[in-house]
């Protein structure tokens, strides 16, 4: 039995950072933190909706508070980021052929931001 340890390379904190690959990667990761914290914020709402009118205007005064509609403007911002990296990578991961041919990747993109638009439109009709 050998008495040498193997290598083992150093890893710094700050690994990430050094890659522009890495950094937006970190950072689109990173955006999961408004997205909680607004996904709870709207099950309270609903727990508030169910308890009564007193709750409910409470509820609707903490949303109103200025940190909180920051906090949701960060979490639509780190949804439309995730929105924007995944139909960017779409195209590459899974290839549409329509009659043998494959499709332009800017067509299936615009495709994606045309459907969103669409089901958003009807939700604002709707509500």
């Amino acid at each position: 039995m050998s008495n040498r340890k193997p290598y083992v390379r150093e890893m710094k904190r700050s690994w990430w950072q050094n890659h522009p690959f890495y950094r937006m990667y970190m950072l689109r990761e990173a955006t999961v933190i408004p997205l909680i914290l607004f996904t709870l914020f709207i099950t309270f709402g609903l727990g508030a909706l169910v308890k009564g009118p007193d709750a409910w205007a409470t509820w609707l005064a903490f949303m109103s508070s200025p940190i909180v509609v920051l906090i949701n403007i960060l979490a639509l911002i780190g949804s439309l980021f995730h929105a924007y990296t995944f139909f960017n990578m779409m195209p590459q991961v899974m290839p549409m052929r329509f009659k043998g041919k494959t499709l332009d990747k800017k067509a299936i993109v615009l495709a994606q931001w045309a459907a969103v638009a669409f089901i958003s439109l009807i939700v604002l009709v709707i509500v």
